[in-house]
């Protein structure tokens, strides 16, 4: 099998049908895979999906498919909160990971900031996300609050990431 390189994937910004369900779909399978989380992740997930679907502009909002061979294979959600962006549902199947996405998607996010004007960004994560929050405070977002949860079928603590911009 030949190796998978950066070169290989395409990168989208455009929102088609079908690409929030998947994006579900990758969520709730690989979390339950990965971390044992259950059903109620998924329903959390797709609230904010549909919050998403419902509420998407192309101006204010952007969404980063990333495709290999015509197939999701990771994604970025950058979704407009007032006057914050929210950072989400980043996430890229395992076969993936490694391979500088997670890094060109989080510039991505940044650099769609800067042209928007957007001077906060805020993102929620687990205690379990340990390669992408370091990912995350390498590009300027500060912890600013953690909360126990049991949302996810399993007791763990969340937190919130804040980027701020002058």
């Amino acid at each position: 099998m030949t190796p998978i390189s950066f070169a290989d994937i395409k990168i989208r910004t455009t929102l088609n049908p079908g690409d929030l369900g998947y994006i579900a779909y990758i969520h709730g399978r690989l979390y339950a895979k990965e971390c044992g989380y259950g059903l109620s992740f998924e329903g959390y997930v797709l609230d904010g999906l549909k919050d998403f679907a419902k509420e998407y502009d192309q101006e204010k909002d952007r969404i980063w498919i990333c495709e290999h061979n015509d197939k999701i294979v990771g994604c970025l959600i950058a979704h407009r909160r007032n006057e914050a962006l929210q950072f989400r549902y980043f996430i890229f199947l395992p076969e993936y990971r490694g391979l500088g996405l997670g890094k060109h998607l989080v510039q991505q996010f940044i650099t769609f900031m800067k042209e928007k004007e957007i001077k906060h960004a805020f993102l929620w994560t687990t205690e379990e996300q340990l390669t992408a929050v370091s990912l995350y405070t390498k590009y300027g977002f500060q912890l600013t609050e953690e909360k126990k949860s049991n949302s996810f079928d399993k007791p763990l603590r969340e937190f919130r990431y804040d980027l701020l911009f002058n």
